[in-house]
């Protein structure tokens, strides 16, 4: 009985992700002066990031369509699975959830001993990478989709995603932070601190520059890091460098983790900006 995992491409998994666990992952689209691009499909981060300062208005994106997600669950089950867990972003922040479901419904229907389940992660990016890795490993260990699906409903409150952006314009131009955060950050030579957990975007902190964002952000890793799910994923737009540093600093401070580097997807560059570190894990309780 496979137990397929999939999830939407906020989750940006790594080229070794998708081979070793086998994810499936559904593109959200982005829109650029009328035209659609698919993640990780039809645009690379590397077009957006050049794309950016040059096209100042007619962006947005749109969530995948139900027929996206039953392609993704069709051919699922035709590698095998029988049972589908499926890992969105945030379902208040994003339409992908209810997409996802409406898919589900919609297969359902004409396979009724299919079992699917649609996991609103509460979170996104590193957030949603997480919880797909420890639903993969809980897999490979023997465990039920009753006991993973369940697992992962209730790590979705545990986990924890800071986000330091290299400059907060292009994450307000998203539409996905408050007036207020933007403010300050255009007003004052201040890093801000985002969190990204519990179903929304939370201005976490402000810092004089980036290393000392970092700092605090590892200052509130090593006091609520849950040593029993040692995985955490670090993520990065076009900031290869500092990502490595970050990594290096998290291996040194918590030497039984275990890390993950990812680069982010075209739409999750496109949302928060070039330079941009994300930092996710799981907390105590």
């Amino acid at each position: 009985m496979k137990i397929a995992i999939i999830a939407d491409s906020v989750s940006c998994p790594t080229k070794e992700q998708l081979e070793k666990y086998e994810f499936e992952i559904v593109p959200i689209n982005v829109r650029i002066e009328g035209k659609v691009y698919r993640d990780y499909i039809d645009i690379t981060p590397t077009q957006i990031y050049r794309m950016l300062d040059k096209i100042q208005e007619g962006w947005a994106t749109s969530a995948p369509s139900p027929g996206d997600w039953l392609a993704s669950y069709k051919r699922a089950m035709e590698k095998g699975a029988k049972e589908i867990i499926c890992i969105t972003i945030f379902k208040n922040q994003s339409a992908t959830w209810n997409s996802a479901r409406i898919a589900a419904e919609m297969i359902k229907s004409d396979h009724p001993d299919l079992k699917i389940e649609i996991i609103d992660s509460r979170t996104a990016g590193a957030g949603e990478n997480i919880l797909c890795q420890i639903a993969a490993k809980e897999r490979e260990k023997g465990k039920t989709f009753e006991e993973i699906v369940s697992l992962i409903k209730d790590l979705t409150g545990q986990v924890r995603v800071y986000l330091l952006p290299e400059t907060i314009k292009y994450v307000y131009r998203s539409g996905r932070v408050p007036e207020i955060v933007s403010k300050i950050g255009s007003r004052l030579p201040l890093k801000i601190i985002m969190g990204v957990h519990l179903d929304k975007v939370s201005f976490e902190g402000t810092a004089l520059s980036k290393e000392k964002g970092v700092e605090k952000i590892l200052k509130t890793l090593r006091e609520t890091y849950d040593k029993n799910y040692p995985d955490i994923i670090l993520m990065h737009a076009d900031a290869q460098k500092e990502i490595e540093e970050l990594s290096k600093k998290v291996s040194d401070l918590l030497p039984q983790s275990q890390i993950t580097i990812s680069d982010f997807s075209a739409v999750t560059g496109y949302m928060t900006g070039p330079g941009t570190l994300l930092l996710g894990f799981i907390a105590k309780k």
